[in-house]
């Protein structure tokens, strides 16, 4: 995804219109947001942009991906963590290849190793249990 809101008011526009269709489905209209996310099994807009774009770099690094990892990242040594540039644009703060850095390298070395995209997506699903931080800006 190379495009993801980065104002509040426009995440807040955005995520209003999930909330409307929460507040739709017959018998869960009286509950709050989060409990109606719950009950429907499903993730906030922010939540699901970000998991998005950590599945797209771990399809890059791991060559599934037809644009190759080196052209929008650099690995720094030693590990598996992404190297920052500097940005000098806000415009370039907020691109895919810069805003998903931190939220990489935050990642446990057990998901950054899975094999496959479904394993990395299931690593994803059962951390976000305990560390919604990688999820949420």
């Amino acid at each position: 995804m190379a495009w993801s809101p980065y104002y509040v008011k426009d995440k807040v526009l955005l995520e209003k219109v999930q909330r409307r269709f929460t507040r739709m489905v017959p018998g869960i209209k009286e509950f709050d947001y989060p409990s109606r996310l719950k009950t429907l099994k499903l993730w906030s807009l922010e939540e699901r942009r970000n998991r998005s774009d950590l599945i797209e770099v771990f399809k890059m690094y791991r060559g599934f991906s037809s644009i190759p990892f080196e052209t929008l990242f650099t690995i720094a040594v030693p590990g598996d963590t992404l190297k920052k540039h500097r940005c000098n644009t806000e415009l370039r703060r907020h691109f895919f290849s810069e805003r998903i850095i931190n939220r990489w390298n935050k990642l446990r070395q057990e998901m950054i190793s899975a094999t496959s995209i479904n394993s990395f997506k299931q690593h994803l699903d059962k951390e976000r249990l305990t560390r919604m931080d990688l999820f949420l800006d």
